[in-house]
């Protein structure tokens, strides 16, 4: 079971990155991405968060730090497209 899960952290919607090695082109340090649960990746210690471009995808969960937003931020960010 992933870290994430283990932390009892699965729910977290937002997740800061804290490192991008090998990723550079896709993940930017200190920015705050969006997280959609997926149970098959955060077994394999995998965290699938939304880019730019609206996509999802998965990558390793210790480059993330989940984050906690108030509501009203997150009822705002999630209009955001």
């Amino acid at each position: 079971m992933g870290r994430l899960v283990r932390k009892g952290l699965s729910g977290s919607r937002y997740a800061i990155c804290v490192k991008n090695t090998g990723y550079r082109a896709s993940l930017e340090v200190r920015k705050v991405y969006r997280v959609k649960n997926d149970k098959t990746g955060s077994g394999h210690g995998l965290i699938r968060v939304v880019d730019e471009s609206g996509d999802s995808y998965l990558y390793p969960e210790k480059f993330f730090v989940p984050i906690k937003l108030p509501k009203t931020l997150e009822k705002k960010l999630g209009r955001v497209r």
